[in-house]
């Protein structure tokens, strides 16, 4: 299938994107991945590949364009435990650095670059993300309500925190896509999944909060040893009537 790698203009200078897409000559729901802290790598490119086959325009950003192209640090093939926090160690200036304010101008972005793609339908996007990528999603479904029909994150970062400007207090009177929430065991704690799920209920939408049984934070990058291939494919399972419900069908 037609794979692409991209730059994608920016009010803060010009982001460095992988896109995949079937290989015919329609135009295809379109599909915005946030990838987790380690960024763009080959597993992204992958499950970008992985959507791609199902009819869908997969594009996954380099979050941290500011700071370079990808990959900006020497990520080993396999991410494992004992390298683990050496490598989070580097990476958590870049996380820190991209602020809200940097989320919402780069969702912007993207979304206007997709518009533009011979290859992308028109109408409504998803927005899914892995880790912070979570984040990242739902930060863009609820300043773009308008664009984006379906958001999905997976073992997420920090949707619920004490923080004025935590995503899940947007999300009553911002949020109108279908939600899927894909838990790690210790990724909230109850009493954080009841707070998401009271505001998810408060914005009316369709959502679903899964804590998916035996698994870690990280259970679907292939490449690090949290990964854990039942849920992963439950991941997939999860995704794909989603995405079929919201941008296919509707």
């Amino acid at each position: 299938m037609p794979t692409k790698t991209l730059r994608i203009p920016t009010p803060d200078g010009v982001a460095d994107a992988y896109a995949a897409f079937p290989d015919d000559d329609r135009r295809h729901p379109a599909v915005l991945v946030y990838p987790d802290a380690f960024g763009l790598r080959p597993v992204l490119e992958e499950m970008a590949r992985e959507l791609a086959g199902h009819g869908y325009y997969a594009l996954v950003p380099n979050v941290y364009y500011r700071q370079g192209p990808a990959p900006l640090t020497d990520l080993p093939e396999h991410i494992g435990e004992e390298i683990r926090p050496k490598v989070i160690a580097q990476l958590m200036p870049l996380v820190e650095a991209h602020t809200t304010e940097r989320v919402l101008r780069d969702a912007d972005a993207y979304l206007a670059f997709l518009a533009d793609q011979p290859e992308a339908a028109a109408g409504p996007v998803a927005a899914i993300g892995y880790c912070m990528g979570a984040v990242l999603a739902m930060r863009t479904s609820t300043a773009r309500p308008d664009r984006v029909a379906a958001v999905a994150g997976f073992h997420p970062g920090f949707l619920v925190t004490k923080s004025p400007d935590s995503p899940h207090l947007l999300i009553p009177e911002h949020l109108s896509a279908e939600v899927h929430l894909g838990l790690a065991e210790r990724d909230m704690t109850p009493e954080g999944i009841a707070t998401i799920e009271e505001a998810f209920a408060a914005a009316g939408v369709g959502h679903s909060t899964e804590v998916y049984p035996g698994t870690v934070h990280g259970f679907t990058m292939a490449d690090t040893d949290a990964f854990d291939p039942a849920a992963f494919q439950r991941h997939w399972d999860r995704l794909l009537p989603l995405l079929g419900r919201t941008l296919t069908e509707g």
